[in-house]
């Protein structure tokens, strides 16, 4: 009796914190969006070409427990008698149990650009087929909603996805295996009902959380809860160490886009595994509040709750220093601006719970100005944000390695999974000579500036020779004293930095202050517009195929005779050539290569800009095997080749001539059909051999013809493969070379009766086979990645993190006998598409 009385109590306050909370997410939403967020209820709970959503045949719909409100059916009324329609629309099912948004709605952290992201929790049994037919009912929805500017993520999730083994996949806004009972403990705590049923969880003592579901089944038994009544997603019992690392990983995933609320997040798991095995998540902390107090405030806030968790963390810890951080990203996350007036639709409740908590942190007046002024911040508050967030996230990433080796962890998380993740870090936040590094992931609007001002340091002087980038014009009022915003050996990589981080726009007014190169501001200014016109700085995130394979160039520009320029020295000379000496790479009768200094920028199928700089009198053939190098066999061809030359005489010939080199060596190369070739090439008065393997390209000067047949009875010695198991010479499967990237640790499986053979492929292409392994598959995957995630990170003095874990591939036939590779995943982890959770946008 006395359950019975606490749960009608706990119902009432439910329901009445629930109205509460939907007029919070109502009042920090634009009017479209609560249009939008107030018909939602509708377009699922009925399925009638007179509803935006509309899809024929069998499709789930029928919200359970769910009645329209009067604005609602005047809603639903008003379309039929516009299309002169019966107004009476039939509900014949309820399989969709209920709707809830989580994340950010109806907290302190909406705000008014904030996205709707909504569960749709449907029954386990939907057929697939049916719910492929949701799938495409909540696509139609989110365009419609877009329509109205209003961004709605759809989830499909079954009433038991927490009670069976996690299979889902990774996808933009689904994390995949990285994490499970951690991404109910998310929804626990912000889970906000639109319509359908309550849920259960709230309802259950928090101290019977060990014991839930049998906790549960004695109240059902007994008679004093209807399960028909509640939505019942189910307890958390124990977390495995496991998913502590993988949501790490996920955030730091999604920190690449949106990094003030990633730093909140991973600080959150960070304390989450501090305290483990003991700890105490936020929903179930959350919970005690609800049960324990009468009346809705900030400690039922979900994104008040992560900040409490994590200051309690942090001090505890005494990291004042990431403490502030995270105080500030909480604060730029509500994009209320305190040292501002109130606008006039700005909700009043979310800036007073604003005020108290700021109050606290007794911050100073110029603090708060400097953060209320973000959309206004320029290059040096950009990158000083930066820094600070992305050490911050390094060192949640080190402390949460640090913990997984603690608790030995194994990987539960899919090897593909977790490969995209690494490598989409690897992307974004691994270091590397000729990168251009992007400073600004949506923390500032515009970086533009009205100057940029490049200045040549030559060798000798006190600074280190090179070139020097500043933001300012060459007046000596602006520019003495001014500290240089990057420093590169090569012009190319400061224009690009510049160019792809937002600082160089069509506006912007170029300096050059050249002390040595042959460059003029003429070729200076056509650079920088033909870097512009060729390259977006925008593109398409980069897919999860394309992360789960080696990179491959996919946009190559060329830029030649930049800084050094051969022909610009010929005044007053007389240049002696014919039909037989016009080769620009080695030209006239003294054979001079008219080729001075070599630029590439490109962008890889990982989406990473990359600049590289050739100059001296081999420049031509080091070019051409870096870019040939940087193609595995099968590979792609790039999808995009641009060739420019900035010559002072045979400007057109030169470019033409290099893009014949280069379209020719790349589609020699990428050839499948012959496992080697050789050309030869005349650079000045050297000629050199470049020898085209299934694994690789490499380059030999050729003195006579002695050396060029040497080096190709060399080659054909090198090309056997490296085998560790002597007792055996199969060859080395051709699609293991075929597949081999630079820069990449690759692990192959090739299937037979007797076990599996490894091919193990290293960073610079060496192969390494064990034949007849008759261990467990899976068991070796986890190994490696433990390695590679523990022990191998690894110069944690030097601050060094390698998000580049390695790929594992199956080699498998295909229906018509040929081999293929797929992505390695965990046999336990089958893709079962009705139990994984979706994304449907």
């Amino acid at each position: 009796m006395f359950f019975l009385q606490q749960l009608e109590t706990l119902q009432h306050r439910a329901d009445e914190f629930n109205l509460l909370r939907m007029q919070y997410a109502r009042d920090a939403l634009p009017s479209q969006g609560r249009y939008v967020f107030n018909f939602i209820p509708v377009l699922f709970h009925y399925n009638n070409p007179l509803l935006p959503g509309y899809v024929s045949g069998e499709v789930p719909h029928g919200v359970a427990a769910f009645e329209p409100s009067e604005e609602q059916r005047n809603f639903v009324r008003d379309l039929s008698l516009t299309a002169n329609c019966d107004t009476n629309i039939e509900v014949n099912e309820t399989t969709i149990l209920g709707l809830y948004t989580m994340g950010s709605t109806s907290s302190i952290g909406q705000c008014c650009d904030s996205d709707l992201d909504i569960w749709i929790c449907h029954c386990h049994e939907l057929s697939r087929e049916r719910r492929l037919l949701l799938e495409n009912k909540c696509l139609l929805i989110t365009q419609w909603a877009e329509t109205r500017g209003i961004e709605v993520n759809f989830f499909l999730v079954p009433d038991n996805k927490f009670r069976t083994q996690n299979c889902s996949h990774l996808s933009k806004e689904g994390c995949g295996s990285a994490s499970h009972l951690l991404l109910l403990d998310e929804f626990y705590r912000s889970a906000l009902c639109i319509a359908g049923k309550p849920l259960l969880w709230y309802m259950i003592p928090a101290e019977q959380e060990a014991n839930y579901d049998e906790y549960v089944a004695e109240l059902v038994a007994a008679g004093q809860i209807n399960p028909d009544d509640w939505l019942d997603l189910g307890g958390f019992g124990r977390i495995p160490a496991e998913e502590y690392f993988g949501s790490s990983l996920w955030q730091l995933y999604k920190g690449i886009d949106s990094p003030y609320k990633a730093v909140i997040k991973t600080l959150l798991m960070e304390a989450y595994s501090w305290a483990y095995p003991n700890t105490e998540l936020i929903s179930v902390r959350a919970k005690k509040t609800f049960q324990q107090q009468s009346f809705h405030d900030k400690k039922l806030d979900a994104y008040w709750l992560m900040l409490n968790q994590v200051t309690e963390y942090l001090e505890a810890t005494n990291d004042q220093k990431r403490l502030d951080l995270a105080r500030r990203c909480f604060y730029l996350k509500t994009c209320d601006r305190l040292s501002q007036l109130a606008k006039p639709d700005e909700p009043a409740w979310r800036r007073n719970a604003l005020h108290e908590i700021v109050s606290q942190w007794q911050w100073s007046d110029q603090i708060l100005a400097h953060l209320d002024n973000r959309e206004s911040w320029k290059v040096q508050e950009v990158r000083s944000a930066h820094g600070e967030l992305l050490e911050a996230l390094m060192v949640s990433y080190r402390n949460l390695i640090r913990f997984a080796r603690r608790n030995n962890i194994g990987e539960c998380i899919n090897p593909e999974d977790i490969g995209i993740l690494s490598r989409k870090l690897y992307a974004a936040f691994e270091s590397l000579p000729g990168k251009v590094a992007l400073i600004n992931p949506s923390i500032s609007p515009d970086l533009s500036e009205p100057h940029l001002s490049v200045v040549q340091v030559p060798q000798g002087r006190s600074n280190p020779e090179g070139w020097y980038l500043y933001n300012s014009s060459l007046d000596t009022k602006e520019i003495i004293g001014r500290a240089p915003l990057e420093h590169s050996s090569y012009l190319t990589k400061l224009i690009a930095w510049s160019y792809f981080n937002g600082l160089l726009v069509k506006s912007t007014k170029l300096h050059l202050f050249n002390q040595g190169s042959d460059l003029v501001q003429e070729n200076f200014l056509q650079f920088s517009q033909d870097l512009a016109q060729t390259f977006n700085v925008k593109v398409p995130n980069a897919t999860n195929l394309a992360l789960s394979r080696p990179c491959e160039i996919r946009h190559l520009g060329i830029f030649l005779n930049l800084e050094s320029d051969p022909t610009c020295h010929w005044a007053n000379k007389v240049i002696e050539f014919d039909v037989n000496a016009s080769d620009v790479f080695s030209f006239g009768v003294n054979k001079e290569c008219l080729v001075g200094s070599i630029d590439l920028v490109y962008r890889n199928s990982w989406n990473e800009i990359r600049t590289l700089h050739f100059d001296g009198e081999e420049s031509v053939i080091e070019a051409l095997t870096t870019i040939l190098g940087k193609m595995h066999n099968d590979a792609s061809s790039p999808d995009r080749i641009d060739v420019f030359c900035y010559a002072q005489h045979f400007r057109g010939l030169i470019r033409n001539r290099f893009q014949q080199l280069v379209v020719e060596g790349i589609s020699t190369r990428l050839n499948s059909e012959r496992d080697q070739a050789v050309k030869t090439i005349l650079v000045g008065s050297q000629k050199f051999g470049v020898f085209y393997e299934r694994r690789g390209v490499s380059v030999k000067k050729l003195e006579n013809a002695i050396d060029f047949y040497s080096q190709i009875a060399d080659t054909k010695l090198q090309r056997m493969p490296l085998r560790l198991d002597k007792t055996h010479h199969t060859k080395t499967p051709e699609i293991v070379a075929s597949h081999s990237s630079e820069g990449l640790v690759q692990f192959f499986f090739e299937n037979h009766d007797t076990g599996f053979n490894i091919y193990i492929v290293d960073e610079v292409n060496r192969v390494e086979t064990y034949q007849h392994f008759s261990g467990n598959k899976e068991e070796l995957v986890q190994g490696v990645n433990r390695f590679y995630t523990s022990a191998h990170s690894r110069q944690e003095g030097e601050g060094v993190i390698n998000f580049n874990l390695p790929q594992f591939y199956e080699i498998i036939s295909d229906a018509n006998g040929e081999l293929e590779l797929r992505p390695y995943r965990s046999p336990t982890m089958t893709d079962t598409a009705d139990e994984q959770i979706s994304r449907v946008s």
